[in-house]
């Protein structure tokens, strides 16, 4: 054996003996930025299927894909072309294809672009402004094209209308206006109708919105609309109609996101009940988790235990779980000539997978978000776990524990934990293949993804709790997730880390300033000033934070209490910042004022910024250089030496630094102050 403190690697039979964190790992950091896309947004026109293709190697550039039926797939937009919009700042939406002919907006510029069938070259469609459009639609009866318009050029907060676009391109025409949102502009199968949801400051659109359905006068205008769903404690989300002109939607009017329809009367039917949710947060345009096949029965997405599930709704309500081999379903599309989803499971990455439209048995992959082909016994499954948390509550999380085939670690030693914090905060963990977290865990450093209260996936009133307690519930689930860990015998009790980007760097960054539990600390675009905050939102997200923590300004005292940046004193353990210099959602002072007090209280830190980047990494060089970050950051706290060449990484203050014990059993046991 090595001597004692070693971290040189020692040979036993079948495996090499090495520190949790310093095993050679098979998945390299070129895996994760290589050969690897990010698939979005699928399509069906006809016998056609699109879908986009982010690619780092080209420093995120959006691609529009179009599958023929004889399988031939051909790229549509050439570069620079970006098929991206900046509506609400999230996006989605950014393309239709109607008749072979299809619309896109260009990131660049804001303007929506025309590909017509057999021409290669984008034709502009409207003119340049500071004009953005989103969630688009194809009206073909009156030769136009719906959209949301989101107009910047008024001055104060943008406007959020419906409009109409002319195929042959010019001015936008406004159909629907007057309220702070709008969304889901979805025309009748006879074009006689429009339906849309719409809602106001300060809900989100999971908090409650309005469906709205009106009837076109002869000149393509609307006349009056009538509120058909929704209200100030209701969500509605995904409006359709079927081919027979029932209205579809979702509302989570039961505390769970289900199916109903709008039959004569009106009334409403709800389309086989389940405590589940059939939907998503609305962060972006145009999600899609239920379509309708040519029986008249429905494919749904549904979400349950912490993953996705593919429901057969039939005539007469009858509710069956087709046998899929995926835990992750998202984009749902459906047409008489195929059923496609974004579909990821724990051990293959995300594809483009296609269904029988009849027997609705898997018919093949379409394309893969990575060539790379990785040994399953590298593989980390998760492990699905509940446990207790504060107010007798139950949470839940993803565990990921150490895997690699060819090392072991010394006897007795126990491997660092990174929990790792998903944003939103009304997002969740999820089960598909995540290289990133693999390529942790196949180094020897556990992983824990936590689902904590606000949280999609549990119903209504587990994404409630967040409600004026962000920045407790969230920091307190995090922490009892670790708790669990500890005292189950997982993980190292001394060497345990948070990671989070945008709202998930704000819990990393609260969890840091308020609680001794972590010894150190990742922050990608974290958010650590809410009054900052408050005051540089765009417009969707603008009084968000009015729900997580209290009306502004009469609970300013509050806002500034939960800024870890007002308590960065307090902080000891050293922090890795990461931030996109093009980020218009935590803008690049929200950082800079965190490593200026982290610096003013001596905490080490590394700073890295990124220029072009926005809210979320999406080239390459920032993608591989975030990941060399985060390994040569975790080695350097924790002492171990990582086995792969880094570039280097300095640490301001970290050879002065003198760690201590931290995260004792009884340490993690203490509520958080706010509790």
């Amino acid at each position: 054996m090595s001597p004692p403190g070693s971290t040189a690697p020692d040979r036993v039979p079948d495996r090499t003996i090495a520190p949790y964190g310093a095993w050679r790992s098979r998945i390299r950091i070129d895996d994760v930025v290589g050969d690897v896309v990010v698939l979005g947004e699928p399509w069906l026109d006809s016998d056609d299927i699109y879908w986009l293709e982010g690619r780092p190697a080209e420093g995120g550039r959006r691609v529009l894909v179009r599958a023929a039926a004889d399988g031939t797939t051909t790229e549509l937009t050439p570069a620079p072309f970006n098929v991206r919009t900046r509506v609400h700042e999230y996006g989605g939406g950014s393309y239709v294809v109607a008749g072979g002919v299809v619309v896109f907006s260009d990131l660049a510029d804001g303007r929506l672009y025309r590909i017509d069938p057999g021409v290669a070259a984008p034709v502009a469609m409207t003119p340049p402004g500071p004009m953005r459009f989103a969630d688009l639609r194809a009206d073909p009866a009156r030769r136009r094209f719906l959209a949301i318009r989101e107009d910047h050029g008024l001055g104060g907060e943008p406007m959020n209308t419906i409009v109409t676009i002319p195929l042959d391109g010019g001015d936008s025409r406004v159909l629907v206006s007057g309220t702070d949102f709008v969304a889901s502009p979805r025309l009748s199968p006879d074009g006689a109708r429009l339906a849309w949801l719409e809602w106001d400051h300060p809900d989100m659109p999971w908090d409650a919105t309005r469906l709205r359905v009106a009837s076109f006068e002869p000149d393509g205008t609307l006349g009056e609309s009538k509120l058909v769903a929704g209200g100030p404690e209701e969500s509605i989300v995904q409006p359709e109609w079927s081919p027979d002109g029932i209205l579809h939607f979702i509302s989570d009017r039961t505390g769970w996101w289900n199916l109903y329809r709008i039959l004569d009367g009106p009334r409403m039917e709800a389309l086989a009940p389940i405590e589940a949710d059939l939907a998503d947060p609305a962060w972006i345009f145009d999600r899609s988790s239920y379509g309708f096949l040519a029986d008249g029965s429905i494919l749904a997405v549904v979400r349950q235990s912490g993953r996705d599930h593919l429901i057969h709704i039939e005539p007469g309500n009858q509710i069956s779980e087709l046998e899929i081999p995926f835990t992750e379903l998202e984009a749902l599309r459906i047409s008489e000539h195929a059923v496609v989803v974004l579909a990821g499971r724990p051990d293959d990455p995300t594809v483009v997978a296609r269904f029988d439209p009849l027997t609705l048995a898997p018919a093949g992959v379409l394309r893969r978000a990575s060539s790379i082909a990785i040994d399953p016994a590298t593989i980390s499954q998760p492990e699905s776990i509940e446990f207790p948390t504060t107010g007798d509550r139950t949470a839940y999380a993803l565990y990921y524990p150490p895997s690699n085939p060819a090392f072991s670690a010394p006897p007795g030693e126990k491997p660092p934990l990174l929990v790792m914090v998903h944003g939103g905060p009304t997002s969740n963990a999820l089960t598909s293949l995540d290289l990133g977290k693999q390529l942790l865990t196949s180094r020897g450093i556990a992983v824990v993804d936590v689902d904590y209260g606000g949280s999609t996936g549990y119903g209504r009133d587990y994404r409630r709790r967040l409600e004026g307690r962000w920045g407790i519930v969230d920091v307190d689930d995090c922490v009892a997730a670790v708790r669990f860990l500890v005292e189950r015998g997982d993980v190292d009790p001394d060497r345990l880390a948070i990671e989070g980007g945008s709202s998930g760097g704000f819990t990393t960054l609260a969890a840091l300033a308020f609680r001794d539990v972590f010894a150190a600390g990742i922050s990608a675009f974290g958010i650590g000033d809410l009054d900052l905050l408050h005051h540089d939102q765009p417009k969707f997200e603008s009084r968000y934070d009015q729900r997580l923590i209290g009306p502004y300004p009469a609970s300013a005292d509050l806002y500034r209490e939960r800024s870890p940046i007002h308590s960065a004193g307090d902080i000891r353990s050293p922090m890795l910042i990461l931030q996109g210099l093009e980020d218009a959602v935590v803008r690049p002072a929200q950082a800079e004022t965190i490593v200026a007090a982290l610096d003013s209280a001596g905490v080490p830190y590394a700073y890295l910024t990124f220029e072009g980047e926005g809210h979320g990494f999406r080239g390459a060089y920032a993608i591989r250089r975030t990941i060399e970050a985060q390994l040569s950051f975790l080695g350097q706290v924790f002492g171990y030496e990582p086995a792969d060449d880094l570039d280097p990484l300095v640490i301001t203050g970290l050879g002065a630094w003198s760690p201590r014990r931290r995260a004792a059993v009884a340490d993690l046991a203490a509520p958080h102050p706010g509790s």
